[in-house]
């Protein structure tokens, strides 16, 4: 591809020329470490995107400083060719990525623009966003999928007038070939996730983590990377896997508790109707006969 060149517009704003890495307030995943450096985002930026730039400083790093609002942060903010991007990591499955989003942009915008030119006759220009999240987690998921706004509307009637699109990308090892083949830290990443995965299932999560960690520099994968921040990634990784356990744990309670009041209503109803024995409603709902008896 031929390279890129562009003249920049200066959206008015006081984060430019600022490299805004991290609040510390919340740990960073090895995802976030890994593509707060510049070169390693443009590179990825070129792969979702299929650019070749080739200047990490025409990449403009707006993520907000003291991000966190009701629990919510954004991995990496950014803007180039004229748009705005809001790359998000997750490791597990999130249908609530777009209203996340939706409050991450507005507080973008918030930011970008100079809010006494939004009472003036002038169009106040503003980069196009765009949603990219990056999906790694152990419930199975095609290559490319997306998550949207208005899915999550509880009344909605004919074209919804507000709607905010999250395109996911899965990372896991062995999708998204032609992608990871474009971009090799997003690669080298996911061969690292995949080697943590499979030791946990066979030793203690500290003992796997440092496996993987050795022999990923030992294999050459994200070698100069782990090899400088080792430490940091061992504790990191296992903050991140505890973390992923957890959330997994939280959405079977959610699921099961879902199910248990299905089967409620379900027992509810058939009691209603006095034709069946408990033994019959036990079957039928799922419940045991002294639940049954309860209602």
């Amino acid at each position: 591809m031929a390279k890129h060149t562009h003249k920049h517009y200066k959206f008015p704003t006081n984060l430019s020329n600022k490299t805004t890495i991290a609040n510390k307030n919340y740990k960073d995943t090895i995802f976030r470490m890994l593509f707060s450096d510049r070169e390693n985002l443009l590179s990825l930026y070129n792969a979702v995107n299929q650019k070749d730039y080739k200047n990490p400083d025409e990449l403009e790093i707006v993520t907000l400083e003291n991000a966190i609002y009701m629990g919510i942060k954004n991995d990496l903010a950014f803007i180039i060719d004229l748009n705005l991007y809001l790359y998000e990591h997750q490791s597990t499955f999130n249908p609530n990525m777009p209203l996340r989003d939706l409050f991450y942009i507005c507080n973008e915008y918030q930011k970008l623009v100079d809010k006494k030119s939004l009472y003036s006759s002038t169009l106040q220009k503003i980069p196009a966003p765009d949603f990219i999240e990056f999906y790694n987690g152990a419930k199975a998921a095609p290559d490319i999928f997306e998550h949207r706004l208005s899915s999550a509307y509880a009344n909605l009637t004919g074209t919804p007038k507000l709607e905010l699109i999250v395109t996911v990308l899965n990372i896991n090892e062995g999708h998204n070939i032609e992608l990871m083949e474009q971009c090799q830290t997003l690669k080298e990443y996911s061969q690292y996730v995949a080697r943590v995965r499979e030791y946990t299932s066979c030793m203690q999560l500290e003992q796997a983590v440092k496996r993987a960690v050795d022999e990923c520099i030992h294999e050459g994968i994200l070698a100069d990377f782990l090899s400088k921040n080792r430490a940091e990634v061992i504790n990191t990784s296992i903050f991140e896997y505890n973390k992923e356990l957890e959330d997994q744990k939280l959405r079977k309670a959610e699921y099961e508790a879902g199910k248990t009041d299905a089967a409620i209503e379900t027992a509810r109803r058939i009691l209603d109707m006095k034709k069946f024995t408990l033994e019959k409603i036990s079957i039928i709902s799922g419940l045991s006969q002294k639940e049954i008896e309860k209602l």
